[in-house]
């Protein structure tokens, strides 16, 4: 499935070449800022895992991972991964990471059965992110403090690609509104998830929105997370304003990870339990996996927000619907 929102008279501010250019501006910027305001050392990742170890990231537990076999290891099965959030967590113990010492690294992923539109792509790129914590940071001060870091990289960044491409305007708010998912449904009840997103992140420019995966008051969760890697009562998205979408726009999900009783009590409430025998699971449960933050940020959707674009294949090499390429063609957007 496929949709494709083209706003009127839309048009780039940038030609095709100074796209390119400017992409490689943003991320270099960007890594290179968030890198030292984190601390975080740069390493290099996997692009699939094995299907039995459990370090493949579920999502919403429906999405199906690209499976191959690999002749060399007897047909094992491997999965190119969704995302690096256990695996990250995993590589924090074996990398030898200290205390307040983490790790970033370029995540690429493919996922199959991803609705496709202005945002969403089945190519996924983002810098995914982990840090070593101790029991006394897991709360959400420090989860907090922790977004606003990553705002002011992000507005700083932008202000820095505006200075070297005088056609962009800066639009992001460096100070961040905090609101938990309980919070959001209180404040607009007769809303969808969505909308309420797009009505508080109209309103003030930048919010993170916490508390996402567990049921709300009517019964329902705010949106999807996986039981396994983020502590509901300690996890986020950070949304921007998109003004040339006219929307709340999410450019990272992240959070303080589950500690071993957290991990108990989402996969009984998922009924996931069966995941309790799988080896990253069974590390976390007995205590040989450290404490984390951690999250990941979208390369492409900070680069669409930056350089002002509608349609994330303007800044990415994917694949579309045939009738969204000819509707992006025939309003004059360019997808790479």
């Amino acid at each position: 499935m496929g949709s494709c929102m083209i706003p009127e008279g839309y048009r780039s501010l940038l030609s095709v070449q100074d796209t390119e250019k400017a992409i490689k501006y943003v991320k270099d910027t960007f890594e290179r800022t968030f890198a030292d305001a984190m601390r975080l050392l740069r390493i290099s990742a996997p692009l699939f895992v094995t299907a039995d170890s459990g370090l493949n990231d579920n999502l919403n537990g429906v999405e199906r991972p690209v499976s191959f076999y690999i002749r060399a290891m007897d047909g094992e099965s491997m999965e190119i991964v969704h995302s690096l959030a256990k695996w990250k967590r995993q590589a924090l113990r074996d990398y030898g990471f200290g205390m307040h010492e983490g790790l970033y690294t370029d995540m690429n992923a493919i996922r199959r059965d991803e609705d496709l539109d202005n945002l969403h792509s089945v190519y996924v790129d983002q810098w995914d992110w982990e840090k070593v914590i101790s029991r006394e940071d897991r709360t959400r001060a420090y989860l907090e403090d922790t977004v606003k870091v990553i705002v002011r990289v992000l507005a700083a960044t932008e202000l820095a690609a505006c200075a070297m491409f005088p056609a962009l305007t800066p639009s992001v708010n460096p100070t961040v509104t905090f609101v938990t998912s309980q919070e959001l449904e209180d404040l607009y009840p007769q809303l969808s998830p969505k909308e309420r997103e797009n009505e508080i992140t109209k309103k003030y420019g930048t919010v993170f929105l916490e508390n996402i995966g567990g049921s709300l008051k009517s019964g329902r969760p705010h949106d999807g997370r996986a039981p396994d890697y983020d502590d509901w009562s300690l996890n986020g998205d950070i949304l921007v304003w998109n003004d040339v979408l006219g929307r709340a726009f999410e450019i990272s999900s992240m959070g303080v990870r589950v500690d071993e009783e957290a991990m108990a009590r989402q996969l009984a409430l998922a009924g996931a339990e069966d995941r309790k025998s799988l080896p990253f699971h069974s590390e976390l449960l007995n205590g040989r996996l450290p404490l984390s933050i951690g999250g990941g940020l979208g390369q492409s959707r900070i680069c669409m927000l930056v350089l002002k674009k509608c349609h994330i294949g303007e800044v990415q090499a994917s694949q579309w619907p045939r009738e969204m390429k000819e509707e992006c063609a025939e309003k004059g957007v360019f997808l790479l």
